[in-house]
Formats: C-alpha cells, structure tokens, sequence
C-alpha cells in the first residue's frame, strides 16, 4: 500500500524532533541556527502537521542537526 504523503511528512517530522532532542536542542535553539522562525519549525515538527516545506528548509534543518538529510528519510537505528 503507498503511504501518503501526509504520513510522509509525520514521519519526517518525527526524525526532525528525534533528532533535535538527541542534540539536546531546544526548538528556539534550533531555528535561530537555521535562521526560521520557532513556530515554523513546530508546525515542521507537529506530530499532526502536514506543513509543506521546501527541501531548502530540509536541508538547513539537517545541516542544523549535523545529519545527512537521507537520516530524515531511514528507520532509527538503536544505536544512534
């Protein structure tokens, strides 16, 4: 079955906070690195959201975070 692309989105919002907490970034934090708005990284990161946003937006995030954007796409491994 295809997976929609609201779940898709969800899903990529879940890795976002994952791994904005295992930076132990705060949102503030996080979106005055990447130069966005907090309330425009929270609705990125609502686990309701279906908050469209550019792959600009999804790179700057993953160069926030120290991670290949790829990261936001894979399973979390356990070990991470």
């Amino acid at each position: 079955m295809k997976t929609s692309y609201d779940e898709r989105y969800r899903q990529i919002a879940k890795k976002i906070a994952y791994y904005r907490m295992k930076r132990g970034l705060s949102q503030d934090e996080l979106a005055d690195k990447i130069a966005i708005s907090k309330s425009y990284l929270s609705k990125i990161e609502a686990p309701n959201s279906t908050k469209a946003y550019s792959l600009d937006v999804l790179f700057a995030i993953a160069d926030g975070l120290e991670v290949d954007v790829i990261q936001f796409f894979m399973p979390i491994k356990e070990k991470e």
